[in-house]
């Protein structure tokens, strides 16, 4: 981004130049917030991190920023009163405050003072820092000699005098000072007015190419630095990501007439006033209640301060809904969404980009399961074929007819993935009807399933929209706008459409998994009216294997790190919105060789 006060080239000539002038940042509208101390100096420090957190509303925590809260538990607690500014104050008492909210509308800026030493009419701002002193020019990077700035001018503008500063470092227990010089106020007010104009232009900057501040940020999983700059130049593989360990996980709850309930920092399920089963909330990422499961409104508004969402589930495990809590700020992401939604070239574009990578990887599954031998040339020339037609379609009605047949060519073959055993051997034995897998290889029976393997599918599609809607909800986007899938009430159709590639790799996969290994057998099926579903037993057990497969780790085919499904659909959601938002051109599906 450049700077407001960056040389300009006179018209006269190259070689005569002037120097700009300082340029101030339009001013607020009403009702615009002032902009906390914190965000300028994330400015300061990286202007896209400040967009983000300031303007998109996005957060994530890291070790270091979890260490900060704890370094500043003492100095949150409010203490002391400073004294007027206006009274002849005795020079010689020092007043400690901790904790001091100090605003200013005429700067646009606010700030939570840790602790502010007064000696009469002068104020000194202490600001606590984790870590060690760096060992730099200035005693401490810029970014927090801003930060502190800013408190300095908040200080003035409230009639103090404030010629120095303190950072005190919580791990060496050193205090650095800080003198506020023209050359720091001035910086100081450049970084105030660059993050306001680009909160209110609504323009973010481009990432950092390259820095050593991206591995450290605990929002690169968020801005993709790497990634977009590689996308765009094909320059620079990507950095392997810092992708966090997924240490909290879905909880499920089936049982009949079951009970959630918070107790303390747990929560408890209950079946008849009896309790069966309980988790820490710091290990639940989501919880998911199928059927008649009773949720009590202390555990769902926990649930939603902590911004775990609740989803919902039919007897059948369909998916019906989920509940969160105030949702996501990003505005920008979710009006580039409705926007692409209802430009027909776009969703097409789209659309085909992402039926022929479902195909690809229905192919690509094909090939590596098929049992007896090798899977024939001519059905994966076929396939070929499909995906050239994905990529040609010329309306959304021929790319569904091209998606059609090359489900049903895929489906007709699906038992060629299956063992022997899984085909009627063993498992046969005391099957409803005779036949464990009986499958219609023709075509796919979904409502109702007709048979194991379907109902097997049907399940794990259900599954598997439930956790890429959340996902994308997570993210900032509206589950229910899609592009391909057309939109009606109460059906998440970006869930729909970004889960077409991983149906085969997840999906799928799960299903032959859960057959070949033998995890699921005959006995795990009820049959009525000529639909065959899962039981509670049968449902427990697949869900295991859904979520073992979501934990297993594969390395992204564009980027080269290794990742969890679970966070690379995350990430594939993350680079839907950059794509959206215009920074990458053309979106990556995920596909495997």
């Amino acid at each position: 981004m450049s700077d407001p006060q960056d040389s300009a080239v006179s018209p006269v000539g190259e070689a005569a130049t002037q120097a700009a002038l300082p340029l101030d940042a339009p001013p607020l509208p009403p009702g615009t917030p002032l902009l906390p101390a914190r965000m300028v100096n994330e400015y300061a420090y990286c202007p896209r991190l400040a967009y983000l957190e300031w303007v998109q509303g996005e957060w994530a925590d890291s070790a270091d920023t979890v260490e900060g809260r704890y370094s500043h538990k003492r100095v949150d607690k409010a203490g002391g009163n400073p004294p007027r500014a206006g009274d002849d104050a005795d020079a010689d008492v020092r007043i400690h405050v901790r904790s001091l909210e100090l605003s200013s509308d005429a700067l646009g800026l606010a700030a939570k003072l840790d602790l502010a030493e007064f000696e009469g009419r002068r104020a000194v701002p202490v600001d606590y820092k984790r870590g060690k002193r760096p060992h730099v020019e200035r005693g401490a990077y810029e970014p927090e000699r801003v930060q502190l700035c800013v408190q300095a001018l908040l200080l003035e503008e409230h009639g103090y005098q404030v010629p120095e500063g303190v950072l005190y470092f919580v791990a060496s227990r050193e205090r650095v000072k800080v003198l506020f010089d023209d050359e720091l106020r001035a910086a100081t007010r450049r970084a105030a007015a660059g993050l306001r104009l680009i909160a209110t232009g609504a323009q973010m900057p481009p990432p950092l190419e390259n820095s050593p501040k991206c591995p450290r940020c605990s929002l690169a999983a968020i801005c993709l630095p790497d990634e977009v700059h590689y996308l765009r130049t094909q320059e620079t593989p990507p950095r392997p990501l810092a992708v966090g360990g997924a240490t909290a996980l879905p909880m499920y709850v089936q049982a009949r007439g079951a009970k959630v309930a918070k107790k303390g920092e747990v929560l408890e399920v209950s079946v008849d006033d009896e309790k069966t089963a309980s988790a820490r909330l710091m290990d639940v990422s989501q919880l998911v209640l199928q059927g008649g499961v009773y949720l009590t409104g202390p555990a769902l508004h926990e649930l939603m301060a902590r911004n775990v969402p609740v989803t919902w589930l039919s007897h059948g495990g369909w998916f019906l809904g989920h509940t969160t809590g105030l949702g996501h700020k990003n505005v920008e992401l979710r009006t580039a969404q409705y926007r692409a939604s209802f430009d027909e070239r776009h969703c097409l574009r789209l659309a085909r980009d992402l039926v022929a990578a479902k195909i690809r990887n229905q192919r690509t599954l094909l090939r590596r399961n098929w049992k007896r031998g090798d899977a024939p040339q001519e059905l994966l020339s076929a396939f070929r074929q499909d995906i050239d037609a994905a990529e040609r379609a010329r309306d959304l009605p021929q790319l569904l007819g091209v998606e059609g047949n090359a489900a049903a060519r895929y489906f007709r073959h699906f038992h060629e993935m299956l063992s022997p055993q899984g085909q009627g051997g063993e498992a046969a034995q005391g099957a409803p009807g005779g036949d464990a897998w009986s499958f219609d290889f023709a075509r796919r029976t979904r409502r109702p399933p007709a048979d194991p393997v379907n109902a097997l599918l049907s399940y794990a599609y259900s599954l598997l929209a439930r956790s890429v809607a959340v996902t994308l909800t997570a993210v900032g986007f509206d589950a229910f706008r899609g592009f391909y899938h057309q939109s009606r009430y109460g059906r998440p159709a970006l869930a729909l459409d970004a889960m077409e590639p991983f149906r085969p790799l997840i999906a799928d996969s799960t299903v032959l998994m859960a057959i070949n290994n033998g995890e699921i057998g005959a006995g795990e099926f009820v049959r009525a009216g000529g639909a065959v579903n899962l039981n509670e037993r049968g449902r427990r057990a697949f869900i295991a294997a859904f979520e073992r497969r979501m934990s297993q780790e594969i390395t992204h085919p564009v980027f080269g790190y290794a990742a969890q499904y679970r966070q690379i659909i995350e990430i594939q959601c993350r680079l839907l919105g950059r794509h959206l938002l215009g920074e990458v051109d053309r979106y990556p599906n995920f596909t495997t060789r």
